[in-house]
């Protein structure tokens, strides 16, 4: 057996003060865009099932989506749906060799992915509202 080292490191438990790069943050956000997007198949689902169901249940979920929040919602599972397929064109393009694997091309393609889900976001909120 190999003689066991206690390494005495300090340990940083304060978030607030991490500075995490923007590869870091684009790449958490693309998970956090997939969770949101899984969890919103459940409700677009719901509200098709019941505009499908009869005539009254088109009115009641045309009257669900009248409302503001209902609309807030739709808007942001769009937007999470744009960076989600955003940010999943930047990785598979990645994958396949076609940008390089370097930290500026890495900062580079996170701010074209944040790019496009902002100009995607406001055509969402356009075709919602």
């Amino acid at each position: 057996m190999g003689k066991t080292v206690k390494k005495q490191r300090p340990v940083n438990l304060d978030l607030s003060t991490i500075r995490f790069p923007l590869t870091a943050i684009a790449s958490i956000l693309h998970r956090v865009s997939g969770v949101i997007t899984f969890v919103s198949i459940g409700i677009l689902l719901w509200l098709l099932g019941l505009s499908l169901s009869s005539p009254e249940g088109f009115l009641q979920a045309s009257a669900v989506m009248d409302s503001f929040i209902a609309k807030f919602i739709m808007w942001g599972i769009l937007t999470a749906l744009a960076y989600h397929i955003a940010g999943g064109i930047r990785h598979m393009m990645m994958d396949f060799g076609l940008l390089g694997e370097t930290l500026e091309t890495g900062k580079f393609s996170a701010q074209i992915a944040f790019g496009i889900t902002v100009v995607l976001s406001i055509l969402a909120g356009v075709l919602v509202w």
